[in-house]
Protein backbone atom coordinates (compact mmCIF):
# COMPACT_ATOMS: atom_id res chain seq x y z
CA UNK A 1 0.00 0.00 0.00
CA UNK A 2 2.84 2.39 0.80
CA UNK A 3 4.37 1.79 -2.63
CA UNK A 4 0.97 2.30 -4.27
CA UNK A 5 0.57 5.63 -2.46
CA UNK A 6 4.08 6.69 -3.47
CA UNK A 7 3.56 5.91 -7.16
CA UNK A 8 -0.04 7.12 -7.38
CA UNK A 9 0.65 10.50 -5.76
CA UNK A 10 3.71 10.95 -7.96
CA UNK A 11 1.78 9.96 -11.10
CA UNK A 12 -1.07 12.30 -10.22
CA UNK A 13 1.38 15.16 -9.73
CA UNK A 14 2.93 14.56 -13.15
CA UNK A 15 -0.48 14.29 -14.84
CA UNK A 16 -1.76 17.59 -13.43
CA UNK A 17 1.44 19.33 -14.56
CA UNK A 18 3.21 19.82 -11.24
CA UNK A 19 7.02 20.16 -11.45
CA UNK A 20 8.57 16.69 -11.26
CA UNK A 21 10.70 17.63 -8.24
CA UNK A 22 7.67 18.70 -6.19
CA UNK A 23 5.66 15.69 -7.37
CA UNK A 24 8.40 13.42 -5.99
CA UNK A 25 8.66 15.40 -2.76
CA UNK A 26 4.92 15.31 -2.07
CA UNK A 27 4.75 11.61 -2.97
CA UNK A 28 7.63 10.83 -0.61
CA UNK A 29 6.01 12.84 2.20
CA UNK A 30 2.72 10.98 1.68
CA UNK A 31 4.44 7.58 1.81
CA UNK A 32 6.44 8.51 4.91
CA UNK A 33 3.22 9.70 6.57
CA UNK A 34 1.46 6.44 5.73
CA UNK A 35 4.34 4.41 7.18
CA UNK A 36 4.22 6.43 10.38
CA UNK A 37 7.61 8.07 9.94
CA UNK A 38 8.09 11.65 11.18
CA UNK A 39 7.70 14.19 8.38
CA UNK A 40 11.16 15.43 9.24
CA UNK A 41 12.54 12.27 7.59
CA UNK A 42 11.47 13.57 4.18
CA UNK A 43 13.62 16.65 4.53
CA UNK A 44 16.49 14.81 6.19
CA UNK A 45 16.71 12.47 3.20
CA UNK A 46 16.44 15.45 0.84
CA UNK A 47 19.22 17.29 2.63
CA UNK A 48 21.41 14.19 2.61
CA UNK A 49 20.86 13.89 -1.14
CA UNK A 50 22.46 17.25 -1.89
CA UNK A 51 25.16 17.04 0.79
CA UNK A 52 27.61 15.52 -1.68
CA UNK A 53 30.82 17.42 -2.40
CA UNK A 54 31.02 16.46 -6.07
CA UNK A 55 27.64 18.14 -6.71
CA UNK A 56 29.39 21.49 -6.23
CA UNK A 57 30.83 20.97 -9.72
CA UNK A 58 27.39 21.32 -11.31
CA UNK A 59 26.97 25.12 -10.85
CA UNK A 60 30.51 25.65 -12.21
CA UNK A 61 29.85 23.43 -15.25
CA UNK A 62 26.54 25.15 -15.94
CA UNK A 63 28.04 28.62 -15.49
CA UNK A 64 30.94 27.85 -17.84
CA UNK A 65 28.44 26.62 -20.43
CA UNK A 66 26.32 29.77 -20.08
CA UNK A 67 29.39 31.97 -20.52
CA UNK A 68 30.34 30.09 -23.68
CA UNK A 69 26.76 30.36 -24.93
CA UNK A 70 26.58 34.14 -24.48
CA UNK A 71 30.26 34.86 -25.13
CA UNK A 72 30.40 34.25 -28.88
CA UNK A 73 32.12 30.86 -28.85
CA UNK A 74 29.37 29.26 -30.96
CA UNK A 75 30.11 31.48 -33.97
CA UNK A 76 33.76 30.45 -33.98
CA UNK A 77 32.88 26.77 -33.74
CA UNK A 78 30.43 27.08 -36.63
CA UNK A 79 33.13 28.77 -38.71
CA UNK A 80 35.57 25.93 -38.01
CA UNK A 81 32.96 23.27 -38.74
CA UNK A 82 32.00 25.01 -41.98
CA UNK A 83 35.61 25.05 -43.13
CA UNK A 84 36.02 21.33 -42.37
CA UNK A 85 32.77 19.72 -43.56
CA UNK A 86 30.80 22.44 -45.36
CA UNK A 87 31.90 21.10 -48.76
CA UNK A 88 30.04 17.81 -48.30
CA UNK A 89 26.57 17.24 -49.77
CA UNK A 90 24.12 18.94 -47.44
CA UNK A 91 27.08 20.85 -46.08
CA UNK A 92 25.16 23.01 -43.61
CA UNK A 93 23.59 19.92 -42.06
CA UNK A 94 27.08 18.47 -41.57
CA UNK A 95 28.22 21.80 -40.13
CA UNK A 96 25.28 21.69 -37.73
CA UNK A 97 26.12 18.19 -36.50
CA UNK A 98 29.87 18.78 -36.28
CA UNK A 99 29.32 22.10 -34.48
CA UNK A 100 27.06 20.34 -31.97
CA UNK A 101 29.81 17.81 -31.32
CA UNK A 102 32.31 20.60 -30.69
CA UNK A 103 29.98 22.85 -28.71
CA UNK A 104 28.68 19.92 -26.68
CA UNK A 105 32.20 19.30 -25.45
CA UNK A 106 32.29 22.85 -24.11
CA UNK A 107 28.79 23.64 -22.88
CA UNK A 108 27.63 20.17 -21.82
CA UNK A 109 24.04 21.29 -22.41
CA UNK A 110 21.66 20.17 -25.15
CA UNK A 111 19.37 23.18 -24.70
CA UNK A 112 22.32 25.59 -24.83
CA UNK A 113 23.41 23.86 -28.04
CA UNK A 114 20.04 24.43 -29.68
CA UNK A 115 19.79 27.99 -28.45
CA UNK A 116 23.24 28.95 -29.71
CA UNK A 117 23.71 26.89 -32.87
CA UNK A 118 20.06 26.72 -33.85
CA UNK A 119 19.74 30.50 -33.80
CA UNK A 120 22.78 30.73 -36.08
CA UNK A 121 22.28 27.84 -38.48
CA UNK A 122 18.55 27.16 -38.85
CA UNK A 123 17.75 30.53 -40.53
CA UNK A 124 20.75 30.15 -42.85
CA UNK A 125 19.75 26.59 -43.78
CA UNK A 126 16.23 27.74 -44.61
CA UNK A 127 17.60 30.53 -46.79
CA UNK A 128 19.83 28.06 -48.67
CA UNK A 129 16.89 25.86 -49.63
CA UNK A 130 16.82 23.31 -46.81
CA UNK A 131 13.36 22.30 -45.63
CA UNK A 132 12.55 23.94 -42.27
CA UNK A 133 11.67 20.62 -40.64
CA UNK A 134 14.98 19.09 -41.81
CA UNK A 135 16.95 22.01 -40.39
CA UNK A 136 15.16 21.76 -37.04
CA UNK A 137 15.46 17.97 -36.84
CA UNK A 138 19.21 18.04 -37.49
CA UNK A 139 19.66 20.70 -34.81
CA UNK A 140 17.46 18.97 -32.23
CA UNK A 141 18.87 15.45 -32.54
CA UNK A 142 22.53 16.49 -32.75
CA UNK A 143 22.17 18.67 -29.65
CA UNK A 144 22.12 15.66 -27.34
CA UNK A 145 25.81 15.15 -28.08
CA UNK A 146 26.34 17.65 -25.28
CA UNK A 147 24.85 15.16 -22.84
CA UNK A 148 27.32 12.42 -23.74
CA UNK A 149 30.50 14.24 -24.75
CA UNK A 150 32.29 15.57 -21.64
CA UNK A 151 32.08 17.62 -19.59
CA UNK A 152 28.45 16.87 -18.75
CA UNK A 153 26.76 17.64 -15.45
CA UNK A 154 24.39 14.71 -16.11
CA UNK A 155 27.39 12.40 -15.67
CA UNK A 156 27.90 13.82 -12.19
CA UNK A 157 24.22 13.23 -11.40
CA UNK A 158 24.56 9.63 -12.57
CA UNK A 159 27.70 9.10 -10.47
CA UNK A 160 25.85 10.39 -7.39
CA UNK A 161 22.74 8.30 -8.14
CA UNK A 162 24.94 5.21 -8.52
CA UNK A 163 26.12 5.59 -4.95
CA UNK A 164 29.34 7.51 -5.47
CA UNK A 165 31.46 4.49 -6.39
CA UNK A 166 31.90 5.49 -10.04
CA UNK A 167 34.75 7.72 -11.20
CA UNK A 168 33.48 10.89 -12.88
CA UNK A 169 36.74 11.18 -14.82
CA UNK A 170 36.21 7.70 -16.30
CA UNK A 171 32.65 8.65 -17.19
CA UNK A 172 34.04 11.67 -19.01
CA UNK A 173 36.39 9.46 -21.01
CA UNK A 174 33.68 6.88 -21.66
CA UNK A 175 31.42 9.45 -23.29
CA UNK A 176 33.86 10.58 -25.99
CA UNK A 177 33.62 7.71 -28.48
CA UNK A 178 29.85 7.11 -28.03
CA UNK A 179 29.23 10.83 -28.56
CA UNK A 180 31.31 10.83 -31.74
CA UNK A 181 29.61 7.61 -32.90
CA UNK A 182 26.18 9.14 -32.40
CA UNK A 183 27.14 12.23 -34.41
CA UNK A 184 28.55 10.04 -37.20
CA UNK A 185 25.27 8.08 -37.35
CA UNK A 186 23.33 11.35 -37.54
CA UNK A 187 25.68 12.65 -40.26
CA UNK A 188 25.05 9.51 -42.33
CA UNK A 189 21.29 9.98 -42.01
CA UNK A 190 21.62 13.68 -42.90
CA UNK A 191 23.81 12.88 -45.92
CA UNK A 192 21.32 10.33 -47.28
CA UNK A 193 18.47 12.81 -46.93
CA UNK A 194 20.58 15.58 -48.45
CA UNK A 195 21.30 13.47 -51.52
CA UNK A 196 17.63 12.53 -51.79
CA UNK A 197 16.48 16.17 -51.66
CA UNK A 198 19.51 17.52 -53.57
CA UNK A 199 20.56 19.95 -50.84
CA UNK A 200 23.52 22.21 -51.73
CA UNK A 201 27.17 22.09 -50.65
CA UNK A 202 29.81 24.83 -50.42
CA UNK A 203 33.23 24.80 -52.09
CA UNK A 204 36.17 23.77 -49.90
CA UNK A 205 37.77 27.01 -48.62
CA UNK A 206 41.29 25.62 -48.44
CA UNK A 207 43.48 24.42 -45.60
CA UNK A 208 44.59 27.97 -44.87
CA UNK A 209 41.06 28.93 -43.88
CA UNK A 210 40.75 25.72 -41.87
CA UNK A 211 43.91 26.65 -39.96
CA UNK A 212 42.75 30.21 -39.27
CA UNK A 213 39.34 28.99 -38.09
CA UNK A 214 40.98 26.39 -35.84
CA UNK A 215 43.35 28.96 -34.35
CA UNK A 216 40.38 31.19 -33.53
CA UNK A 217 38.37 28.34 -31.99
CA UNK A 218 41.11 26.51 -30.06
CA UNK A 219 41.13 28.90 -27.07
CA UNK A 220 37.46 28.06 -26.55
CA UNK A 221 38.28 24.33 -26.57
CA UNK A 222 40.68 24.92 -23.71
CA UNK A 223 37.69 25.21 -21.38
CA UNK A 224 36.91 21.52 -21.91
CA UNK A 225 40.62 20.67 -21.72
CA UNK A 226 40.92 22.39 -18.33
CA UNK A 227 37.82 20.66 -16.93
CA UNK A 228 38.41 17.17 -18.32
CA UNK A 229 42.21 17.26 -18.34
CA UNK A 230 42.44 18.63 -14.83
CA UNK A 231 40.19 15.86 -13.55
CA UNK A 232 41.94 13.06 -15.43
CA UNK A 233 45.42 14.19 -14.44
CA UNK A 234 44.51 14.32 -10.76
CA UNK A 235 45.66 17.93 -10.51
CA UNK A 236 42.11 19.05 -9.70
CA UNK A 237 39.04 17.41 -8.27
CA UNK A 238 35.92 17.52 -10.42
CA UNK A 239 34.67 20.53 -8.47
CA UNK A 240 37.98 22.38 -8.72
CA UNK A 241 38.17 21.66 -12.47
CA UNK A 242 34.69 23.11 -12.92
CA UNK A 243 35.66 26.22 -10.97
CA UNK A 244 38.85 26.82 -12.95
CA UNK A 245 36.98 26.12 -16.19
CA UNK A 246 34.37 28.75 -15.32
CA UNK A 247 37.05 31.31 -14.40
CA UNK A 248 38.90 30.61 -17.65
CA UNK A 249 35.68 31.00 -19.66
CA UNK A 250 35.01 34.40 -18.10
CA UNK A 251 38.57 35.63 -18.69
CA UNK A 252 38.66 34.26 -22.25
CA UNK A 253 35.40 35.80 -23.42
CA UNK A 254 36.05 39.09 -21.60
CA UNK A 255 39.70 39.85 -22.34
CA UNK A 256 40.72 37.64 -25.29
CA UNK A 257 37.64 37.45 -27.49
CA UNK A 258 36.16 40.63 -25.96
CA UNK A 259 32.71 39.34 -26.83
CA UNK A 260 31.12 39.08 -23.36
CA UNK A 261 29.16 42.20 -22.53
CA UNK A 262 27.93 43.01 -19.03
CA UNK A 263 24.36 42.23 -20.08
CA UNK A 264 25.47 38.84 -21.42
CA UNK A 265 27.35 38.18 -18.17
CA UNK A 266 24.20 38.92 -16.16
CA UNK A 267 22.18 36.58 -18.39
CA UNK A 268 24.82 33.89 -17.89
CA UNK A 269 24.72 34.24 -14.10
CA UNK A 270 20.92 34.27 -14.04
CA UNK A 271 20.71 31.21 -16.30
CA UNK A 272 23.29 29.31 -14.24
CA UNK A 273 21.51 30.10 -10.96
CA UNK A 274 18.14 29.07 -12.37
CA UNK A 275 19.43 25.79 -13.82
CA UNK A 276 21.44 24.92 -10.71
CA UNK A 277 18.48 25.58 -8.42
CA UNK A 278 16.25 23.34 -10.53
CA UNK A 279 18.80 20.52 -10.57
CA UNK A 280 19.52 20.71 -6.83
CA UNK A 281 15.84 20.72 -5.86
CA UNK A 282 15.31 17.75 -8.15
CA UNK A 283 18.24 15.84 -6.62
CA UNK A 284 17.03 16.60 -3.10
CA UNK A 285 13.48 15.29 -3.47
CA UNK A 286 14.58 12.44 -5.72
CA UNK A 287 16.78 11.24 -2.86
CA UNK A 288 13.73 10.89 -0.60
CA UNK A 289 11.84 9.18 -3.40
CA UNK A 290 14.71 6.76 -4.15
CA UNK A 291 15.05 5.94 -0.43
CA UNK A 292 11.45 4.75 -0.38
CA UNK A 293 11.90 2.74 -3.60
CA UNK A 294 14.77 0.93 -1.90
CA UNK A 295 12.71 0.49 1.28
CA UNK A 296 9.94 -1.19 -0.74
CA UNK A 297 12.55 -3.35 -2.56
CA UNK A 298 11.46 -2.11 -5.98
CA UNK A 299 14.84 -2.85 -7.63
CA UNK A 300 14.73 -6.47 -6.46
CA UNK A 301 11.11 -6.94 -7.49
CA UNK A 302 11.67 -5.43 -10.93
CA UNK A 303 14.80 -7.54 -11.41
CA UNK A 304 12.83 -10.68 -10.57
CA UNK A 305 10.09 -9.61 -12.99
CA UNK A 306 12.51 -9.10 -15.89
CA UNK A 307 14.24 -12.41 -15.19
CA UNK A 308 10.87 -14.16 -15.08
CA UNK A 309 10.17 -12.90 -18.61
CA UNK A 310 13.55 -13.99 -19.97
CA UNK A 311 16.95 -15.01 -18.66
CA UNK A 312 18.65 -13.96 -21.89
CA UNK A 313 20.90 -10.93 -21.13
CA UNK A 314 20.26 -9.47 -24.59
CA UNK A 315 16.49 -9.56 -24.08
CA UNK A 316 16.76 -8.07 -20.58
CA UNK A 317 18.98 -5.19 -21.79
CA UNK A 318 16.55 -4.54 -24.64
CA UNK A 319 13.67 -4.42 -22.16
CA UNK A 320 15.60 -1.97 -19.96
CA UNK A 321 16.22 0.23 -22.99
CA UNK A 322 12.55 0.14 -23.99
CA UNK A 323 11.46 1.06 -20.45
CA UNK A 324 13.94 3.95 -20.36
CA UNK A 325 12.82 5.14 -23.80
CA UNK A 326 9.17 5.18 -22.74
CA UNK A 327 9.94 6.94 -19.46
CA UNK A 328 12.15 9.44 -21.31
CA UNK A 329 9.14 10.49 -23.37
CA UNK A 330 7.16 11.57 -20.32
CA UNK A 331 9.69 12.69 -17.68
CA UNK A 332 12.66 14.99 -17.26
CA UNK A 333 16.11 13.48 -17.83
CA UNK A 334 17.72 14.38 -14.50
CA UNK A 335 14.76 12.98 -12.55
CA UNK A 336 14.93 9.71 -14.45
CA UNK A 337 18.66 9.37 -13.85
CA UNK A 338 18.08 9.74 -10.12
CA UNK A 339 15.10 7.37 -10.01
CA UNK A 340 16.13 4.70 -12.52
CA UNK A 341 19.83 4.32 -11.72
CA UNK A 342 19.29 2.61 -8.33
CA UNK A 343 16.69 0.34 -9.97
CA UNK A 344 18.37 -0.73 -13.21
CA UNK A 345 22.08 -0.48 -12.39
CA UNK A 346 22.06 -3.56 -10.09
CA UNK A 347 20.26 -5.52 -12.84
CA UNK A 348 22.82 -4.46 -15.45
CA UNK A 349 25.71 -5.31 -13.11
CA UNK A 350 24.14 -8.71 -12.51
CA UNK A 351 24.27 -9.29 -16.26
CA UNK A 352 27.97 -8.44 -16.31
CA UNK A 353 27.64 -4.90 -17.71
CA UNK A 354 30.18 -2.38 -16.45
CA UNK A 355 28.51 0.50 -14.52
CA UNK A 356 30.30 3.05 -16.72
CA UNK A 357 28.93 1.43 -19.88
CA UNK A 358 25.46 1.40 -18.33
CA UNK A 359 25.77 5.09 -17.51
CA UNK A 360 26.60 6.02 -21.11
CA UNK A 361 23.78 3.78 -22.38
CA UNK A 362 21.34 5.53 -20.04
CA UNK A 363 22.49 9.02 -21.04
CA UNK A 364 22.04 8.32 -24.77
CA UNK A 365 18.69 6.67 -24.12
CA UNK A 366 17.30 9.50 -22.01
CA UNK A 367 18.88 12.06 -24.33
CA UNK A 368 16.66 10.67 -27.08
CA UNK A 369 13.73 11.35 -24.77
CA UNK A 370 14.57 15.06 -24.93
CA UNK A 371 13.78 14.89 -28.66
CA UNK A 372 10.45 13.08 -28.34
CA UNK A 373 6.98 14.30 -27.32
CA UNK A 374 5.17 14.87 -25.04
CA UNK A 375 8.00 16.11 -22.75
CA UNK A 376 10.75 16.74 -25.30
CA UNK A 377 12.50 19.89 -24.11
CA UNK A 378 14.97 19.96 -27.00
CA UNK A 379 12.19 19.35 -29.53
CA UNK A 380 10.14 22.23 -28.15
CA UNK A 381 13.10 24.64 -28.11
CA UNK A 382 14.19 23.58 -31.61
CA UNK A 383 10.72 24.11 -33.07
CA UNK A 384 10.53 27.52 -31.39
CA UNK A 385 13.91 28.50 -32.87
CA UNK A 386 12.95 27.19 -36.30
CA UNK A 387 9.46 28.70 -36.08
CA UNK A 388 7.66 25.50 -37.11
CA UNK A 389 4.99 23.35 -35.47
CA UNK A 390 6.01 20.25 -33.57
CA UNK A 391 3.73 18.16 -35.79
CA UNK A 392 5.68 19.30 -38.84
CA UNK A 393 9.00 18.27 -37.31
CA UNK A 394 7.72 14.87 -36.17
CA UNK A 395 6.63 13.87 -39.66
CA UNK A 396 10.23 13.72 -40.90
CA UNK A 397 12.37 13.19 -37.80
CA UNK A 398 12.23 9.38 -37.81
CA UNK A 399 15.50 8.83 -39.82
CA UNK A 400 17.36 10.68 -37.07
CA UNK A 401 15.61 8.62 -34.38
CA UNK A 402 16.81 5.49 -36.19
CA UNK A 403 20.37 6.86 -36.31
CA UNK A 404 20.42 7.50 -32.55
CA UNK A 405 18.84 4.11 -31.83
CA UNK A 406 21.56 2.48 -33.94
CA UNK A 407 24.25 4.19 -31.86
CA UNK A 408 22.39 3.21 -28.66
CA UNK A 409 22.32 -0.47 -29.62
CA UNK A 410 26.03 -0.43 -30.45
CA UNK A 411 26.86 1.17 -27.09
CA UNK A 412 24.59 -1.36 -25.32
CA UNK A 413 26.10 -4.49 -26.85
CA UNK A 414 29.68 -3.44 -27.71
CA UNK A 415 31.32 -2.61 -24.37
CA UNK A 416 34.61 -1.38 -25.84
CA UNK A 417 32.92 1.65 -27.41
CA UNK A 418 32.45 3.02 -23.90
CA UNK A 419 35.27 1.31 -22.04
CA UNK A 420 38.23 1.51 -24.43
CA UNK A 421 39.32 5.02 -23.46
CA UNK A 422 38.83 4.61 -19.69
CA UNK A 423 40.81 1.36 -19.80
CA UNK A 424 43.86 3.26 -21.11
CA UNK A 425 43.85 5.71 -18.20
CA UNK A 426 43.62 3.29 -15.30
Amino acid sequence: MGLAILLCVFGAGVVIGAPVAFAMGIAAAAAFWYEGFPMLITFQRATAGVSVFSLLAIPFFVFAGEIMLHGGIAKRLVKLASALVGHLRGGLAMVNIFSSMLFGGISGSAVADISALGSLLVPVMKQRGYRPDFAVNVTVTSSIAGIVIPPSHNMIIFAVAAGGGISVSKLFLAGVLPGILMCVCLAIAAYILSVKHNYPSDPFPGWGEVGRSAADAIPGFMTAVIIVGGTLSGVFTVTESGAFGAIYAVLLTTFYYRSLSFEAFVRSVTGAVRTTAMVMILIAFASSFAYLLALYQVPTQLSNLLVSISENPIIILLMINVILLILGMIMDMAALILICTPIFLPIAKGLGMDPIQFGIMMLINLGLGLCTPPVGTCLFVGCAVGKIKIEQALKSIWPFYIAILGALLLVTFVPQISLWLPSHFE
